[in-house]
């Protein structure tokens, strides 16, 4: 896989972010909230992680 791929998959993770964290703010979550929170860690984890190891991807 190239970085050009690996770019374009986290910037697909990154917009569907808002979703789970709209997701979140629902008060009938019930104990889903806690999949959906660590669904938000995991995401923020991978994309930190992605800017770490690539930083020259960052300014493209």
């Amino acid at each position: 896989m190239d970085i050009q791929t690996i770019k374009e998959r986290i910037a697909l993770i990154e917009s569907k972010r808002e979703s789970l964290v709209q997701l979140l703010e629902q008060p009938n979550l019930g104990t889903l909230r806690i999949d959906v929170n660590q669904a938000l860690e995991e995401m923020d984890d991978l994309i930190e992680e992605f800017r770490r190891t690539f930083p020259e991807a960052n300014h493209n």
